[in-house]
C-alpha cells in the first residue's frame, strides 16, 4: 500500500470541497465561546474518513470532529479536515487540510494542503520535506532580532490566563515581526519552508501538529515542548524553529513574567 498516495488523495479531494464552498454562507455551531465548527468541517472530515476506510479499513483514525475510531491497529491516521475554521467561516484566505500517519505512535508521513494556493506540502520520515515536489529547508536566520515568527492564541483566551498574550508581548519586543494567521499546520509548514524562522503555540492538539512536526524536523529544524524538552503529540505546547534560534525562543518563554499566563506541561 502506498500510504502517501492515500494521504495526498484525501487532502486534494477535501481541498476541492473547501474551495467549492469558500466564501459561501455557512452553518456555524459552537464548541466553545469562540471555538466554532462549520458544516464544511464535517463534510471534509466525512470524505477523508471514507477515503481512508476504502484503502485502509483496519487502521485507526483520529480526527478533530469525530474523535478516535479505534480498530486496535498499529497504524493511526491523524486528520484535521479544516485547519483555520474561523478564517474559513469569515472568508479569510488562510486555511488548509492536513493528514498524518503514525505507526506505533511514530509519525511516518504527513501532508498539508493549501487549496487556495494549490500548495501541497509532503513529508516522509527519512526522506525530507517537499512542497509541490521541491525540497524544503529551514531558514538560516541566527538571531531573534532578524527573525519572523508565527504563533496563535487558544480558544479559551477570554477565560484562561494561559492565553499566550504575555509571551506574545515579550517576544514581539525581541524579533523582527510576528504573524498570527490562524492555522498552526500552515505555520509549521512555513517553518519547514524557511519563510518563517520559528513558531510557538499553546494548547494544540495532535491533528494540529502531527504532519507539521515531522516536516520541520525533516527540513532540518527543531521541535520541542515549551521547556525545550522532547516533543510528543500529547504535549499541549510546541516550539518549532530552524534550530539556530531555538534556544533563544525557549529562553524568552522561560523568562517571561508568568503573572498574566502560565506555561504548564
Amino acid at each position: 500500500m502506498e500510504y502517501m498516495a492515500v494521504a495526498e488523495g484525501c487532502v486534494r479531494e477535501a481541498g476541492a470541497v473547501l474551495m467549492e464552498r469558500f466564501r459561501h454562507s455557512h452553518r456555524i455551531d459552537y464548541k466553545g465561546e469562540i471555538d466554532i465548527v462549520t458544516e464544511v468541517d464535517h463534510l471534509s472530515e466525512a470524505l477523508i474518513i471514507r477515503l481512508i476506510r476504502e484503502s485502509c479499513p483496519d487502521h485507526d483514525i483520529l480526527t478533530e470532529e469525530t474523535g478516535n475510531e479505534r480498530r486496535e491497529s498499529p497504524y493511526q491516521w491523524i486528520v484535521d479536515p479544516l485547519d483555520g475554521t474561523t478564517n474559513y467561516a469569515h472568508g479569510f484566505p488562510f486555511f488548509c487540510v492536513t493528514v498524518a500517519l503514525a505507526v506505533m505512535g511514530d509519525i511516518m508521513l504527513g501532508v498539508i494542503y493549501d487549496p487556495l494556493r494549490d500548495d501541497l506540502f509532503t513529508v516522509e520520515k527519512g526522506n525530507g520535506t517537499f512542497c509541490n515536489g521541491e525540497p524544503l529547508t529551514v531558514s538560516s536566520t541566527s538571531t531573534l532580532t532578524d527573525s519572523l515568527l508565527a504563533t496563535g492564541f487558544p480558544y479559551d483566551i477570554r477565560v484562561n490566563p494561559d492565553n499566550n498574550i504575555n509571551y506574545f508581548n515579550e517576544m514581539a519586543m525581541k524579533v523582527r515581526a510576528i504573524r498570527r494567521a490562524g492555522s498552526a499546520a500552515l505555520d509549521l509548514a512555513f517553518v519547514a519552508s524557511g519563510c518563517v524562522d520559528g513558531f510557538w503555540e499553546l494548547k494544540l492538539h495532535p491533528w494540529d501538529t502531527a504532519a507539521g512536526w515531522l516536516m520541520v524536523e525533516e527540513a532540518g529544524g527543531v521541535v520541542t515542548d515549551a521547556r525545550g524538552g522532547a516533543y510528543a503529540l500529547e504535549a499541549p505546547h510546541i516550539v518549532a524553529s530552524n534550530g539556530r534560534i531555538h534556544d533563544m525562543l525557549i529562553s524568552v518563554l522561560g523568562e517571561t513574567d508568568p503573572m498574566d499566563g502560565r506555561l504548564r506541561q
